[in-house]
């Protein structure tokens, strides 16, 4: 290895001081990021987002939760649909004499199987799900979703409403 002498050596110093730095563009940053946030707000769901209404009448209430992010079965007066997947029909559900409905089963045994349920005080999965029903719907169709709903661990159910009505 061969020995640099003096001259060398502050040639190499001074060079490696005069070194132009990165510099740092902030001005293209702050586009990519203006860019990205108005993606994200433009693209993120809104778990609020009523059905359309000429399928779906939702009654009113006094309610003054809103709705959390969770599984969505609309019961139409025609169908039965599971996160706007259409299960069944109403029709359909009602003329079969077992108490549940069992093409909207296989739907939630399907969508339970890609998460973990969480566990109450007694060990018992439970799930949460949102029904968007018609106010014209019969209670015997209601009955036998809710029933289904509950023997497929989604015992947490709430009912989705339009906020409305005065208050006594």
């Amino acid at each position: 290895m061969k020995k640099k002498n003096a001259r060398a050596l502050r040639i190499e110093r001074r060079s490696r001081r005069h070194q132009p730095q990165a510099a740092l563009s902030l001005t293209s940053l702050m586009d990519i990021f203006t860019i990205l946030v108005f993606f994200l707000l433009v693209n993120s769901e809104n778990p609020a987002k009523l059905p359309p209404t000429d399928t779906l009448q939702l009654p009113t209430s006094l309610a003054e939760k809103t709705p959390k992010q969770n599984l969505v079965v609309m019961v139409t007066k025609a169908d039965i649909l599971v996160q706007d997947m259409k299960v069944t029909s109403v029709a359909e559900a009602l003329t079969t004499d077992t108490p549940m409905i069992p093409a909207l089963a296989a739907e939630l045994q399907y969508r339970a199987a890609k998460t973990a349920p969480v566990l109450n005080a007694e060990g018992i999965p439970e799930r949460e799900v949102t029904i968007l029903a018609d106010k014209d719907i019969s209670y015997k169709a209601l009955r036998k979703v809710m029933a289904t709903l509950s023997a497929n661990d989604y015992s947490k159910i709430s009912f989705g409403v339009i906020k409305g009505g005065a208050k006594k």
